[in-house]
């Protein structure tokens, strides 16, 4: 199976069993909100999102390669474990780069709005 549909399969079921064997140990993460570099670090922040917010879905849009670049476009949403627990969904694309072993060596999140307005998400259909 190439990692193209790896990748699929893991979005499609996000955050449950993902497939971490595609990523390098030292991986480098950048979203919005963290930047580290592991996979340790990288389950144990998944891992904060299966514990923490219910109803998770990752909605994968596209997927293209072009040598050892991945570009994926997608929209996570979950509802937040607030009383009324709001639908907050955020619309972004994902940078995979490749190593020569064909392992993701860096993962970059790009988010279409900005943490404002992911924050305002909680309020505003009460």
């Amino acid at each position: 199976m190439d990692i193209i549909q790896i990748l699929r399969q893991d979005y499609q079921r996000f955050p449950d069993n993902q497939t971490y064997s595609i990523y390098a140990s030292d991986v480098f993460f950048q979203d919005p909100l963290n930047r580290f570099r592991g996979v340790e670090r990288y389950k144990q922040m998944i891992n904060f999102i299966n514990t923490w917010f219910i109803a998770v879905k990752m909605d994968l849009h596209d997927i293209r390669q072009e040598g050892d670049t991945i570009k994926t476009e997608w929209t996570l949403s979950w509802n937040t474990p607030l009383p009324w627990k709001p639908r907050i969904a955020i619309p972004g694309w994902s940078e995979l780069h490749l190593n020569p072993q064909g392992l993701i060596d860096s993962h970059i999140d790009y988010w279409n709005c900005s943490r404002l307005d992911v924050v305002k998400q909680h309020f505003g259909n009460r």
